[in-house]
């Protein structure tokens, strides 16, 4: 459900006079009431004047109008009280004269009695009454019955107020933010920027009342009022004057704090935050508070500073005009340490990351520094990637809390908050692993640009897994850097919502505006949205309002697009001079002391840039986020290059069997349908074959059994897209009753996680990249609803998964399962197109590779990833075993079928499972043509599903004899051996390539070359497929088949390339 939210204190109050005349008009002349049809009179009104009625104004007016509507219905229906008073008033007494204590009432009132009412004791009734009311309209809509199946349950909050307070704050440090907020001020909230004076508030109140501000006057502001439960702004009183309460309202929502929380559905978090910032004198620091936030405030600011004058002309993207960036994180990262965190997880832009490794992770200087030299060489595997997309890992002690704590920056690309699932699933492993099930030792810290956390939508899907089961990481601290500027985007541009911020509230996260030129506002911004995190374990967004000093990088001139903005930012001061005038104006620190600190920091920075040029060799390892200990060698090599055998014992292949055709849990009643499924299962484990779906669970059930963690993610997983999966049951008569039964192949075992996705494909693919990073010892899996979904997650595959070896000296070994076939069902989800996984392949197609005895191995690490296009279940067991049995880790695709999930030919034997067995990267010719090799006219290679329809037809044909087929199960690293092999074998065949897919897309284009390279160019391989075509597949059935049996016709035709030679 969405949740439908009324703003009523967003609207000015109308009187109740307004209001009764509006209603008066748009009643209808005649309605129904118990049965009966009457017709209203509402020529009545009320004639005094609304200001001798205080609490007639505002939202209590509503009150009012529904007991006079209903007193018009039927006087008997209200209280005697009402009665009198509507009575007195329809005679044209002012309202605040009109009510008669019932106590005094006789039976037949006609006059007006002049008794003074307990006006406190009305008003705290009808104020209450009224809250009530409030509370069911503006909240109300949670808890109506709007769900025709009965299922919604959402949370109901009876207090929604303090909603506006943040519009109005001083946020902005320029004092130019007009265009970043509301451009109006709320007319029922009181400012002022002249320090709270109180003439300025009579001044404005003045101006308010005009047109009636909850029917206050300047001479209330001294009257005492009783304060009601949902606020913490009296502390220990319970009632304070109108002056008081207004100015201490100023001071918890109005200064240089903005708070946006009133969304929240939950009354125990709307009431923490109200009492973390309303409670008077709750922002107070220590001496020793303020004197820790001005060294971090100097290391921030003097970091910035050396880099420019050492390497004006570098682009660093520096931090200046946000340096309260570094306590801020460092804040977070204390009170979580004390709270039991200890492992923090973190990715950010570009912007302040190198202050980010220097100041917060404690990269060595000098490995920063020497980053710098242009002369530095390259020693690592891999190209490398600029200083400022680089990742750390650090683990250390806490000098705040004296604690371990271990500190991961995510490397990343330049595609802005990409990295953000990558966080969220690497800090989901490495919560899983540490049997952290609640979130209170891992956590993880996510930086955003302001232009970039509302404008990309990866901000939304990361958000989205947040609260899912199998994905929620139990709260994550957002801290959004707001230059208030993209490049040289304004937010006026760049963004329909008033703050960056916005996408944060679909998940109530509350939001905390802070102005970053006041460094004390922001750490205790930073301490509450570490202890929101700490206590509720749920997302939370602390918004730093700042300004960009420079432009987009240290060489870009900003001035071309917002002149007027620079030429504020060349005026402001240093937010490390203001803050340090303040201290020493206050006494907390001497100026002595801090020009000396000043002094020791910028010795330290030139202490490492001494030792810097030192530095002759760049080490990208020293720079890697997820070591694996233990798994390589001490100097980062695989301990070995083989790979032991992927096969089973059949003891093994039988239990496993068993487990996938039964149900392991007592009185569980599953579909009729599965049964049959499950009854098919178990008769091809007695004849010792498996199908498709059977093989993935023989897979997955033995690395189990190993001890090997298998999570496979993805929209419909669970039961597989095409129905062949089924790996969690239902229980049929018991609602959210399921099982799982791979979980109970043995009491020892490692736990099976198979988890349905949101409908995302960035989102969760980035997030599984992630999870794979924290352990080499999981098969972690990503399967795509359809192979050509993946296309949304391309940014994940472009700069992670395919360089990310290359860039960043990371090895990971995720896999996707891409479903991929021409089955004849229209362009959509045809085609995974495995062209583009191809041409990313880092082999080149020139050059034959030496054949070793490792050849297969040495293979595998060289390349960039696997791909793979298995034809057989018993090969795509050995691909995924390998996988995991491997010494090193690459990431692999593996485009999966659709109709061969249920193709009676595509089946595999026991046989070929068996000890000793092995993945076939290349299967051979093994039939009639294999006899006689000599006299085989044509050999065709081809790859996945074709190949059964070649076998059928060259069946058909009889041409069993001399027509040799290959099947090409790896294309990548490309099987060269193998392909050499078999061509030699069939010297005296032509060669032909086959596919289903359109020539220019498929796989033509890469295996060609790499064919003819293995032959010396000898001979042309021909192409027998699809024409080239703009889309992957034809969307008419009949087209599909002319086009199946044309290019079949050519494979078979033995005469059909003559007149190309």
């Amino acid at each position: 459900m969405l949740r439908l939210r009324t703003c009523a204190a967003r609207l000015r109050p109308l009187t109740a006079s307004q209001a009764a005349q509006t209603v008066a008009q748009q009643r209808p002349i005649t309605g129904t009431n118990r049965g009966h049809s009457r017709t209203f009179q509402p020529i009545r009104s009320y004639t005094a004047p609304v200001a001798s009625e205080p609490f007639l104004n505002g939202t209590s007016s509503n009150y009012v109008e529904e007991m006079y509507f209903a007193w018009l219905e039927d006087p008997k229906c209200v209280h005697k009280s009402w009665d009198v008073f509507f009575r007195n008033a329809n005679s044209g007494a002012a309202p605040g004269s009109a009510y008669t204590s019932p106590l005094s009432l006789s039976p037949h009132v006609s006059s007006m009695v002049g008794a003074q009412p307990n006006t406190e004791k009305l008003v705290e009734d009808h104020l209450a009454v009224q809250s009530l009311i409030r509370a069911y309209q503006v909240m109300g809509h949670h808890k109506a019955s709007l769900d025709p199946l009965g299922i919604s349950c959402v949370n109901f909050d009876e207090a929604p107020l303090n909603i506006r307070g943040h519009h109005v704050a001083q946020l902005d440090p320029l004092g130019i933010m007009d265009t970043d907020l509301d451009s109006c001020v709320p007319a029922d909230i009181i400012t002022s920027s002249d320090k709270l004076d109180l003439t300025v508030f009579m001044e404005r109140l003045r101006v308010l009342t005009v047109g009636g501000f909850y029917g206050l006057q300047e001479s209330d502001l001294d009257k005492v009022f009783r304060l009601p439960t949902t606020t913490f702004i009296g502390a220990s009183e319970s009632a304070l004057p109108l002056k008081e309460i207004i100015r201490r309202l100023e001071m918890a929502y109005c200064q240089h704090i903005g708070v946006e929380f009133m969304f929240i559905n939950d009354l125990e978090q709307c009431q923490w935050i109200r009492e973390k910032f309303e409670t008077p004198g709750v922002m107070q620091f220590t001496l020793e508070e303020k004197r820790t936030l001005l060294a971090r405030m100097i290391r921030s600011t003097r970091f910035e500073e050396f880099l420019q004058k050492k390497w004006s002309a570098e682009k660093r993207f520096g931090l200046e005009g946000c340096e309260s960036l570094i306590p801020a994180l460092k804040t977070i990262i204390d009170y979580s340490s004390a709270k039991g965190v200890e492992n923090v997880i973190m990715g950010m832009p570009h912007r302040g990351r190198l202050n980010v490794l220097a100041n917060v992770i404690r990269k060595e200087l000098e490995q920063i520094f020497c980053q710098f030299d242009s002369k530095l060489e390259a020693a690592d595997e891999g190209t490398g990637d600029v200083k400022y997309h680089l990742g750390m890992y650090h683990r250390r002690i806490n000098r705040v809390t004296d604690r371990n704590i271990t500190l991961s920056l995510v490397a990343n690309p330049s595609h802005l908050e990409a990295v953000d699932p990558v966080v969220q699933g690497k800090t989901k492993a490495e919560q899983f692993y540490c049997g952290d099930s609640d979130g209170k030792r891992v956590m993880s810290i996510l930086l955003h640009g302001d232009a970039a956390f509302a404008g990309q939508g990866i901000v939304y899907e990361t958000f989205h897994l947040s609260d899912l089961p199998s994905y929620t990481t139990h709260g994550t601290v957002h801290v959004v850097v707001n230059n208030q500027i993209g490049f040289t985007t304004d937010p006026r541009m760049a963004r329909s919502s008033p703050y960056p911020t916005d996408v944060a509230r679909v998940v109530n996260a509350p939001i905390f505006h802070v102005n970053a030129d006041d460094p004390e506002a922001v750490i205790y911004v930073c301490k509450v949205a570490a202890e929101w995190r700490a206590t509720f374990h749920k997302d939370v967004v602390v918004d730093l309002v700042c300004y960009r000093k420079m432009g987009h990088n240290e060489m870009d001139e900003p001035m071309f697009t917002q002149p007027l903005m620079y030429k504020q930012i060349k005026k402001q001061k240093a937010v490390l001079q203001k803050y340090a005038e303040k201290l020493i104006t206050e006494g907390a620190v001497s100026r002595q002391e801090y020009e000396e600190e000043i002094a020791k920091y910028d010795k330290i920075c030139e202490e490492a840039y001494a030792r810097s040029k030192d530095e002759k060799i760049l080490h990208i390892k020293h720079w890697l986020d997820s070591p694996w200990p233990g798994f390589f060698t001490l100097d980062g090599q695989p301990k070995s290059m083989s790979c032991p055998s992927t096969g089973l014992t059949e003891e093994n292949l039988n239990h496993i069997g068993q487990a996938a055709s039964s149900v392991p849990v007592e009185d569980f009643t599953i579909h009729g349908g599965l049964s049959r499924i499950l009854k098919a299962r178990a008769e091809m484990v007695k004849k010792r074959t498996v199908d498709w779906a059977l093989g993935e669970y023989m897979a997955f059930g033995s690395l189990l059994k190993e001890g090997i963690h298998v999570r496979l993610s993805g929209q419909d997983v669970e039961r597989g897209t095409f129905s062949h999966r089924h790996h969690v049951l239902h229980d049929q008569n018991v609602d959210k009753r399921t099982c799982i039964p791979m979980n109970h192949l043995s009491p020892d075992q490692a736990p099976y996680t198979v988890c349905n996705s949101s409908l995302s494909e960035y989102g969760v693919l980035g997030f599984e990249l992630g999870f794979a990073m924290a352990s080499p010892n999981a098969l972690i899996l990503w399967e795509a609803q359809f192979g050509d979904f993946h296309n949304t997650a391309q940014c994940i595959i472009d700069q992670f998964i395919c360089p990310g070896q290359a860039k960043w000296v990371r090895q990971n070994g995720i896999v996707l399962l891409l479903p991929h076939g021409m089955e004849g069902m229209g362009p959509e989800h045809s085609s995974a197109r495995p062209e583009r996984f191809l041409q990313m392949c880092n082999d080149d197609p020139d050059v034959m590779p030496p054949i070793t005895e490792d050849f297969a191995v040495s293979q595998l690490y060289d390349c960039n990833w696997i791909v793979v296009n298995s034809s057989c279940p018993a090969n795509y067991f050995h691909v995924l075993r390998r996988q995991i049995l491997l010494p090193f880790r690459k990431p692999l695709i593996v485009f999966t079928p659709k109709s061969l999930l249920r193709h009676p030919e595509a089946r595999g034997s026991f046989d070929d499972m068996l000890p000793g067995t092995h993945f076939q990267r290349l299967i051979p010719e093994s039939g009639a043509a294999a006899q006689s090799p000599h006299a085989v006219k044509r050999l065709i290679f081809c790859t996945g599903k074709v190949y059964y329809e070649l076998t059928k037809e060259r069946k058909s044909r009889e041409m069993e004899d001399s027509v040799a087929i290959a099947r090409i199960e790896q294309l990548s690293p490309f099987p060269f051996d193998q392909v050499k092999a078999e061509s030699e074998r069939f010297s005296n065949a032509d060669l032909v390539w086959c596919q289903e897919e359109h020539k220019n897309q498929g796989y033509y284009d890469y295996v060609k070359p790499r064919i003819r390279t293995t032959i010396q160019r000898a001979k042309p391989v021909w192409y027998a497929g699809r024409d080239p075509a703009a889309a992957p597949a034809t969307g008419n059935k009949n087209t599909h088949l002319v086009e199946l049996r044309r290019f079949l016709d050519m494979a078979f035709d033995l005469q059909a390339f003559q007149d190309q030679q």
